[in-house]
């Protein structure tokens, strides 16, 4: 009895080592939100973002929990096929989340496609729409993003930038780098546009 719980241990060892290594090795494949870092603080840093075009479905919550829960559900069907072209379209990173009120989750479009060439989403929810290019204070932290742990780092955030006495918007948003099964080197960041900033 002892081998046997022993060589089940050893394969659920072997099964989590194996979808970690290939959650890191496929996170490096995927194509990123593009940025250049301009500055680097103590706890945060300050970073140009290109235009990109994004798919995005507008949520009626502004709890973390339950946009992402939802809004992922919706934009992956569409990338996994759900389109009147049934194609699918490679996923990026990181997903995209706004801080408001309500929510609207974002999945950059890969640079290859034209907005003009998307095939059309099954469902009505999705829109697509061009973030422009932008300056932005970004602050990073790991293991799983909840409501509390984002709320806590974009009061962080906004203190700092007081501290520096730099400018910001509004404009607060959640990025989320990791599959749910990848449990190593989760990355999350908040970031928030500024206003006029010069280095």
């Amino acid at each position: 009895m002892k081998i046997i719980i022993l060589s089940i241990l050893f394969l659920l060892s072997a099964a989590f080592v194996g979808v970690q290594y290939f959650a890191m090795k496929s996170q490096k494949n995927i194509e990123t939100y593009p940025y250049k870092v301009i500055k680097k603080f103590d706890n945060f840093e300050v970073r140009s973002y290109k235009a990109r075009l994004f798919s995005s479905v507008d949520l009626k919550t502004s709890t973390y929990d339950e946009a992402s829960s939802e809004g992922f559900s919706i934009l992956a069907a569409y990338i996994f096929g759900g389109n009147k072209d049934n194609q699918k379209i490679e996923m990026t990173s990181p997903v995209v989340m706004t801080l408001a009120d309500t929510m609207t989750m974002m999945f950059m479009i890969p640079n290859e496609l034209e907005k003009a060439n998307l095939p059309k989403p099954n469902s009505s929810q999705i829109e697509f729409k061009e973030e422009p290019q932008k300056i932005v204070a970004a602050t990073t932290f790991g293991g799983w993003a909840n409501d509390e742990k984002i709320a806590e780092h974009k009061e962080k955030l906004v203190q700092d930038l007081y501290e520096e006495d730099i400018e910001y918007t509004d404009s607060f948003f959640f990025l989320g780098y990791n599959p749910p099964y990848e449990l190593t080197n989760r990355r999350n960041e908040v970031i928030v546009e500024l206003v006029n900033y010069t280095p």
